[in-house]
């Protein structure tokens, strides 16, 4: 009896340079994936090719800024060409500007739109090319808590990402129509611990950090494996993220005045902003710098989720609901017959 040889899975990543791109292609490479990584930044890209070869894993580069299409196809091209056909397809990459709206001009609001939104629209597009006519393949498009609930002194990036949800939505809409195979999940983010707040273009006073609880990028990075593995329509990592979306839903007037109230100190370090501080808006940083996967909140970051705990063990939960809808019913009883 022949039995098939399975081949590792071939990934492609967006933004794989620093930040959850660089962790989501670690979190892949170790576990043998042959990864395509794809971003601007030649020296992030070679850090990130090394730490997956050495896991045990193969990766290619593709330097290229998101924002171009041709970036993507590029990618796909020679992922395929080296590798063979792609399995998943995870979009990472943005860029952003912390500043009031009204000191953002034209060009850098387009910017921030371009490689945040339709960044991930044209990887997209990119990807689904290749697997409709297989009819097979999961596209994993990294999102945000600010998909559902903006914050102030992020008009751009919230703008961006409430799109792509919107976005996200319609296309999964399209492929139940088809009866496609092809899966299509979201992974929203809380504050992670990456070198945004560091590269990201600030004109605020003070340097930008990211408001509290932070996580370590390999949590959310082991989050984007698991859901890329999953038939998942949406996963949320942190409790933050749970708190703030389902609040949204039902308190939005509050989330606006409480965040008029506190959005602004909370985005904010003590220390004076750097008017020298190099930022990637229109050129990368880390093209001779390898920045890595970390920003700069190690000592304030955690490694844990309750929320991507529960659902990695969904029948664990259940099963303890169970016990204790049990227990309450078995009590009920018991109190009833005393009654009697």
């Amino acid at each position: 009896m022949n039995q098939r040889i399975q081949r590792p899975e071939v990934v492609v990543i967006t933004g794989a340079s620093g930040g959850v791109g660089r962790a989501t292609a670690q979190a892949f490479g170790k576990r043998g994936a042959h990864v395509c990584l794809v971003a601007r930044g030649e020296a992030g890209l070679e850090g990130a090719k090394r730490e997956i070869e050495q896991a045990g894993g193969k990766a290619i580069i593709v330097a290229g800024d998101a924002a171009d299409p041709q970036t993507h196809e590029r990618a796909a091209q020679q992922a395929e060409e080296t590798f063979g056909p792609i399995d998943i397809w995870v979009n990472v990459a943005f860029t952003t500007v912390f500043s009031p709206f009204m000191e953002i001009t034209p060009e850098e609001y387009k910017r921030v739109t371009e490689v945040t939104y339709l960044g991930y629209v044209y990887g997209t597009q990119t990807a689904l090319r290749r697997m409709l006519p297989r009819d097979q393949g999961k596209i994993v498009e990294v999102g945000s808590t600010l998909a559902y609930r903006g914050i102030p002194l992020q008009t751009a990036y919230c703008g961006a990402k409430h799109a792509i949800q919107g976005f996200t939505e319609a296309l999964r809409s399209e492929l139940i129509h088809n009866k496609s195979n092809v899966q299509l999940t979201m992974v929203q983010l809380p504050a992670v611990n990456t070198p945004q707040f560091t590269w990201g273009r600030n004109k605020l006073p003070r340097k930008a950090q990211p408001v509290p609880p932070i996580y370590q990028p390999e949590l959310v990075a082991e989050a984007v494996y698991w859901a890329a593995h999953r038939k998942k329509r949406q996963l949320y990592i942190g409790g933050s993220t749970l708190i703030v979306i389902m609040g949204n839903k039902f308190f939005a007037k509050f989330g606006d005045w409480y965040l008029a109230k506190t959005g602004y100190d909370s985005q904010m370090r003590p220390d004076p902003r750097d008017p020298e501080q190099p930022n990637n808006l229109f050129n990368p940083v880390d093209s001779t710098q390898d920045y890595g996967a970390h920003g700069a909140f190690d000592d304030r970051s955690t490694n844990r989720s309750y929320e991507l705990w529960a659902a990695e063990h969904k029948g664990i939960v259940a099963g303890a609901l169970a016990g204790v809808g049990g227990l309450a019913a078995a009590g009920l009883l018991l109190a009833t017959r005393q009654r009697d």
